[in-house]
């Protein structure tokens, strides 16, 4: 019964991820990409079969390798990223939440985007392997 449990729990999780994730192409301000890697992730614990088929997708399967093989973020996210973080806490300032939240989700999104900015980009070749001695 445990078991049973557990694999639907991770099918949820891959689903519901995964549907945010495409969602979040044509609607601005919804990341695509953490959904994505959230689902093939999930997907792996509980659902072989969809995370392979996430990671053979030609325009899925790509981010989720990279990321999965170096970290790799592409600086486009990076730029998007960044600017939904700062839009949010622009518009938390606006509103009439605690002072509390208003000082602290900043720094937060200060320590993420910093975070960020210091994964790869692309992946580098490491060419150690064609090096003879």
């Amino acid at each position: 019964m445990w078991h049973y449990s557990r694999a639907l729990f991770w099918r949820a999780l891959a689903i519901i991820s995964l549907a945010l994730g495409l969602l979040g192409i044509p609607l601005p301000g919804l990341p695509t990409v953490p959904f994505i890697l959230l689902s093939a992730w999930s997907a792996g614990k509980g659902w072989p079969a969809l995370e392979q088929r996430l990671l053979t997708h030609p325009h899925l399967g790509p981010p989720i390798l990279a990321w999965r093989q170096n970290g790799v973020v592409p600086r486009r996210a990076k730029y998007l990223a960044c600017g939904m973080m700062l839009l949010s806490v622009l518009l938390l300032q606006l509103s009439t939440a605690p002072l509390l939240l208003k000082l602290l989700l900043p720094c937060f999104l200060l320590l993420v985007a910093l975070w960020l900015w210091r994964r790869p980009e692309q992946v580098t070749q490491d060419n150690d392997y064609d090096k003879t001695d």
